[in-house]
């Protein structure tokens, strides 16, 4: 789960299926209308990143946590969303894949 902290953002284009693709916020995308994310800090904190309504990102606080060896636990701290779980697909330090498990 080390390689999983740091700041990952959507790569839509890359999406296969209900399976969604992340890459480092590093990473040189091919220009978009916003992306979405997010960041997993070691100490469990967490920080989703949402479309504002002026296209910009609004970062939502909340905490996450290894749930087995394949599936992180999200709980975002304004609960405007309900907790969901993230499968990780795969995982290296260039793309995640995870499917989203409500």
């Amino acid at each position: 789960m080390k390689q999983l902290e740091r700041t990952w953002l959507h790569s839509q284009e890359e999406d296969q299926g209900d399976v969604r693709v992340y890459r480092p916020n590093t990473y040189a995308f091919p220009p978009a209308r916003g992306r979405t994310g997010f960041q997993f800090d070691h100490n469990g904190l967490f920080t989703q990143f949402d479309i504002a309504p002026t296209d910009g990102l609004e970062g939502r606080k909340g905490q996450w946590k290894a749930d087995g060896s394949t599936r992180v636990s999200i709980t975002l701290d304004d609960k405007r969303d309900p907790d969901y779980q993230l499968e990780i697909v795969s995982l290296d330090k260039d793309v995640l894949k995870v499917r989203r498990v409500e």
